[in-house]
C-alpha cells in the first residue's frame, strides 16, 4: 500500500509541471483569439475603421464643395451665377419665365 502511495504522489508531481503549464498556455491562447482585444475583436474593428474612413471622406468631399461655393463668392471678382443661386435659394424667388416643380421635403433631387 504504501508503494501504491509512493508511486502515485511522484506520478502527480511529475505530471503537475505540464498540467498546470498546458492550463496557462490553453487561458492565453483563448484570450488571445475569443478575448476584449483578440483576434476576432480585432476583425469588428478594422471594419468601424473602414466606415469612419468612409465617412471622414464623405465630410471631406461636402466641405470642400461648401468652401468651393463659399470662395465662389468670396473677393473682387464674384461668380455670378453662384450668387444668383444663393440669393434665390435664400429668398425663396423665380422669375417670371421660369417653371418651379415642387417635390416633397424627402424627395430632394440632389
Amino acid at each position: 500500500m504504501q508503494r501504491v502511495k509512493r508511486a502515485l504522489g511522484r506520478a502527480v508531481r511529475l505530471l503537475a509541471a505540464p498540467v498546470v503549464l498546458s492550463a496557462l498556455t490553453a487561458f492565453f491562447l483563448w484570450h488571445a483569439s475569443h478575448g476584449e482585444r483578440g483576434l476576432i475583436a480585432r476583425e469588428a474593428r478594422v471594419i468601424e475603421i473602414a466606415e469612419a474612413r468612409l465617412e471622414l471622406a464623405r465630410a471631406t468631399e461636402e466641405r470642400e464643395a461648401a468652401e468651393r461655393r463659399v470662395n465662389a463668392l468670396r473677393g473682387d471678382m464674384i461668380d455670378q451665377d453662384q450668387l444668383e443661386e444663393r440669393a434665390r435659394a435664400l429668398l425663396n424667388l423665380t422669375q417670371r419665365d421660369e417653371i418651379v416643380i415642387p417635390y416633397l421635403p424627402g424627395q430632394r433631387v440632389f
